[in-house]
């Protein structure tokens, strides 16, 4: 699935294996000053969803096309008309998907249940980010429903917009609904942070390696607010065949070809493996710098992908835990 700063497929959002063996120890954080601790608050807008299912259930759970279009997406709220925008959403395209897959919608209505949990682990998370990296930007999350894809897209202008008939079918990569919908938004909001690695997210064809540390930055500074990463499957998939997975990723740094090590996932393998070699090379610039919050601000804004891994003392197999 096609993930970027921009956007977050269905394969980048298993977030509840291995926390030990994945998290950043606390005694390796920036300290916080508490004297200047964010007061970031998580503006989760849930609206649109409201508005979708009245237009469902008034239609017994078959609205028309015409009806999502005008009653739903022309109605819906700033958020929802930039999500469309953005990831080409009609009436006519949340038709289809809903005859296609009735059940992805039916299904989507349990998840809003925890949406005010998962608000509140949010919310602690951004307060560490702006503890630890003062310039964080904190814009709302639009919750709304799309057309079955994609998870999610965050970016630095546009803001965060999630599908919340997507995020809740992927059962498959963590039956916890609540850690899933931190995790993702926690990677989304790292994204939001990378202004200056927003141009490399745009290239036509962008490297194995700045994708990889795009997204692999993001999975670490999930990881270091939020308490643990969305893919760490990809983590538990790789123990004991590091070494040999990474020179591969060494040999491949430079191709535009990015099927081998990203958008790749499926239900039945981890795939996106780019995301974790991206993450263990933030990992190593973060254990290597002596000041912990300037070397956070650095990886946040990584504009040239064979500077940052050279300042980072990655090498293939490294040993980060």
């Amino acid at each position: 699935m096609k993930t970027s700063i921009r956007k977050m497929g269905i394969g980048a959002v298993a977030c509840a294996l291995a926390f030990a063996a994945t998290s950043v120890p606390a005694q390796h954080a920036p300290a916080a000053d508490s004297a200047s601790a964010a007061t970031a608050e998580a503006v989760v807008q849930t609206g649109d969803v409201d508005l979708f299912y009245r237009i469902y259930d008034n239609a017994n759970g078959h609205p028309s096309a015409e009806q999502l279009q005008h009653e739903y997406l022309d109605q819906g709220s700033e958020g929802l008309h930039l999500f469309a925008r953005l990831r080409n959403i009609s009436g006519q395209r949340i038709a289809d998907a809903l005859a296609a897959n009735p059940s992805l919608y039916a299904d989507a209505k349990r998840c809003l249940a925890v949406l005010p949990r998962a608000q509140q682990r949010l919310e602690t998370a951004l307060r560490t980010l702006g503890r630890l990296y003062p310039l964080a930007r904190f814009p709302p999350v639009t919750i709304a429903i799309g057309r079955g894809k994609p998870v999610a897209i965050g970016a630095p202008d546009t803001g965060i917009q999630v599908g919340l008939e997507a995020l809740c079918a992927i059962d498959w990569l963590d039956p916890d609904v609540e850690d899933r919908i931190v995790c993702v938004l926690a990677h989304e909001y790292a994204h939001v942070q990378q202004v200056r690695a927003h141009a490399l997210s745009e290239k036509e064809k962008p490297t194995v390696l700045e994708i990889s540390l795009l997204e692999g930055i993001a999975e670490f500074v999930g990881e270091l607010t939020a308490g643990r990463a969305a893919y760490s499957r990809n983590a538990a998939a790789a123990v004991g065949h590091e070494r040999e997975i990474e020179t591969r990723f060494a040999a491949d740094l430079d191709r535009t070809d990015l099927s081998d090590w990203a958008y790749n996932a499926t239900p039945q393998t981890p795939g996106d493996l780019g995301y974790w070699v991206g993450y263990r090379i933030a990992k190593a610039y973060y254990r290597n710098a002596p000041d912990k919050r300037q070397a956070l601000r650095e990886i946040l804004e990584m504009d040239d992908a064979r500077t940052f891994l050279a300042k980072s003392g990655w090498y293939p197999g490294i040993g980060l835990e």
